[in-house]
């Protein structure tokens, strides 16, 4: 049995040390760059890799032409995916990501390792607290795994640039989902958005929606419910937040209700707003 979007703490326990699963660490605060890797080094789950976002899982913030991409642009490809054998995934490997913050970061390489074509990979629903409270323990032990030998196969997600975005505009043919918090949305938190706002015409649809009070997630069928009344049909939204980060919970928890098709802009609002000439909108 192979695993493509969540797994509980439960399941996870029975295969933690199976010689071909890959649990990635993803925890991260994005106000203090140390904060993850401290926490992995204070206890993470048994043979679990720590995979930093910023050093890791984010490419170069400018373009050949010193062009702003965002806080966390898209690594190039061929780099991630040494990243990934260096982690010791192969074609055939189950990865299991987590993190303490309800999946937000977790997400993000769920969402990263799809862009690189590897369909095996869940998100441990509930994260750590899940995983304690099933009265597992953290381990501080470092981890590493033998070079793998992931193929460089097609990507199963789909992105959009600025420029897309831009033309959308006009025809509104796609509907855009940001999934920061509402203040942030409404241009109303200038120590995470010194620009604030957001693109015009999108929907705002909080990542933290997305989950039960346990920190895990809510039902299919209540989050297929909620995604159909905001967006129509799935192939034709745009999922958005701050630098394409927990944008990936939304596309996380669409997929867990079967809606499939939805794309991510990777440089969102930090890379929108870097240019004046974009419109914005700020309020509801």
């Amino acid at each position: 049995m192979t695993y493509t979007t969540l797994i509980s703490a439960a399941e996870l326990a029975e295969h933690i040390f199976d010689p071909n699963w890959v649990i990635l660490d993803c925890r991260h605060d994005l106000t203090n760059p140390d904060a993850g890797r401290n926490a992995y080094d204070e206890g993470h789950l048994p043979n679990a890799q720590f995979a930093d976002l910023d050093d890791e899982l984010a490419g170069s913030k400018t373009d050949a032409a010193g062009k702003f991409r965002g806080r966390h642009p898209l690594p190039e490809r061929a780099d991630f995916l040494d990243t990934l054998r260096r982690w010791g995934i192969s074609d055939d490997t189950q990865v299991v990501t987590y993190d303490a913050h309800g999946g937000m970061f977790a997400a993000r390489v769920w969402w990263m390792l799809r862009w690189a074509g590897h369909a095996n990979v869940a998100v441990l629903d509930g994260g750590v607290p899940a995983w304690l409270a099933h009265g597992m323990f953290l381990s501080v032990e470092p981890s590493s795994r033998t070079m793998g030998s992931l193929s460089d196969r097609p990507s199963l997600v789909a992105t959009v640039t600025a420029d897309d975005l831009l033309k959308n505009l006009e025809d509104r043919k796609r509907t855009i989902v940001d999934a920061r918090a509402p203040d942030r949305f409404r241009g109303e938190n200038e120590t995470l958005d010194p620009v604030g706002g957001h693109i015009p015409g999108a929907k705002n649809r909080f990542f933290k929606d997305n989950l039960q009070a346990d920190g895990r997630f809510k039902p299919a069928t209540e989050l297929r419910a909620t995604f159909e009344q905001l967006i129509g049909k799935p192939e034709d939204a745009v999922m958005q937040c701050g630098s394409g980060v927990t944008a990936c919970h939304n596309l996380l928890a669409m997929e867990v209700a079967g809606l499939q098709g939805a794309a991510l802009y990777p440089g969102s609002w930090s890379e929108w707003c870097a240019d004046p000439s974009r419109p914005t909108a700020t309020g509801e």
